[in-house]
């Protein structure tokens, strides 16, 4: 089944650019283009027994209990890789055995490198509760075996995008960029002053009549749908989508006008629109939750596809980066400087990818 809620993707050129971007080390350019406590449930964790690890002959708990090895035949595992897998199918089968208690599905696939024409990541939204942030009130969850906690599946084709990103970047589409602002790049920031996750520039220098350069921590260039991966934590507004921080930290908005990009990151537009705070509650209405009462904790359980059953050393690998992502410290020094979701959010939002009985059925 073809997923029938909002999906946002990269396309195959920005996998590449995107890529060639972390291979670099440095920001993305323009011219390359419910609720779980996390510590309560530290504390109450009870370990899986190895008998039960075998959720099923193809549904295969690590031993780390952070992940479930999903066996497919060749045929199917090939479909997540064409962009024709059934991603409803995965989410069902997570629900066989275990409750719902997620607010993401994580799905790796097993590759080294972005197959021909796929995408880095692609995040599934199958439910909006949010008020104020661009985006109509909907619940799809239960089109993908959810009684209503899922918010949203994301798909990795190389599981080594834990670390590189766009992890965090799929993440945050959650929340943004759905018709907040107006942008070029849909679903993203484009050329504005957002400079997060999802693109936009943090300075903006007047070089002449429409005439422009972006910058990113000082630097010329920046992605107009990315900025290098984990390597940059969510901006202001960003943060203000997903509820961490209150209306008056929120800083107003600009965006160009009919933009044109001239390379590394100058651009010409026809104007520089400068939308205020109180302009964009009054677009959009004020978030509902509210800092003071939005979620801040969240659940997460990861898939891993392959078609043969994935050996010990691999899925250790990933345990690794799974639980450098999500815990609540900055990761080792593997990560060389890279950010994890808690410090990507300021420290301001935590993720449990822990699996426990607590959460099976």
């Amino acid at each position: 089944m073809t997923p029938t809620y909002q999906k946002t993707v990269f396309t195959a050129v920005q996998t590449f650019l995107f890529i060639f971007l972390i291979i670099l080390s440095s920001c993305s350019k323009d011219s390359v283009d419910d609720i779980i406590d996390n510590e309560a449930n530290e504390e109450k964790e009870v370990s899986i027994t190895p008998n039960e690890a075998e959720l099923a002959d193809d549904f295969i708990l690590d031993g780390s209990n952070r992940m479930v090895n999903y066996i497919l035949p060749k045929s199917e595992y090939d479909k997540y890789l064409e962009d024709e897998g059934d991603f409803s199918m995965i989410s069902k089968k997570v629900y066989e055995h275990f409750k719902d208690d997620f607010d993401f599905i994580f799905v790796l696939s097993n590759e080294e490198q972005v197959p021909e024409g796929l995408y880095a990541g692609i995040s599934y939204k199958v439910q909006n509760h949010v008020e104020g942030i661009g985006s109509g009130i909907y619940n799809g969850s239960s089109s993908y075996g959810s009684d209503g906690r899922l918010k949203s599946i994301i798909h990795l084709p190389v599981p080594g995008f834990i670390v590189n990103g766009p992890f965090l970047h799929e993440i945050v589409h959650y929340w943004g960029n759905q018709g907040f602002i107006p942008t070029t790049v849909g679903g993203h920031w484009g050329y504005a002053n957002v400079g997060g996750q999802l693109g936009g520039f943090n300075e903006l220098v007047v070089l002449s009549d429409n005439t422009y350069q972006g910058k990113m921590e000082g630097e010329n260039g920046f992605g107009t749908f990315a900025n290098g991966g984990n390597s940059v934590p969510y901006g202001n507004l960003e943060l203000y989508l997903m509820g961490l921080i209150d209306v008056n930290e929120l800083n107003d908005v600009q965006y160009a006008e009919n933009p044109e990009s001239q390379g590394s990151g100058k651009f010409t537009a026809d104007n520089i629109i400068t939308r205020t705070v109180p302009e964009l509650i009054s677009d959009h209405g004020s978030r509902v939750p509210s800092v003071q009462n939005s979620q801040k904790e969240f659940n997460a359980i990861t898939v891993v596809l392959s078609y043969e059953k994935m050996p010990d050393s691999a899925l250790a690998t990933i345990s690794t980066n799974l639980e450098n992502f999500a815990r609540k410290s900055a990761p080792d020094s593997s990560w060389n400087g890279l950010f994890n979701f808690w410090q990507a959010t300021q420290e301001k939002a935590s993720l449990s990818i822990q699996l426990s009985e607590v959460n099976m059925k």
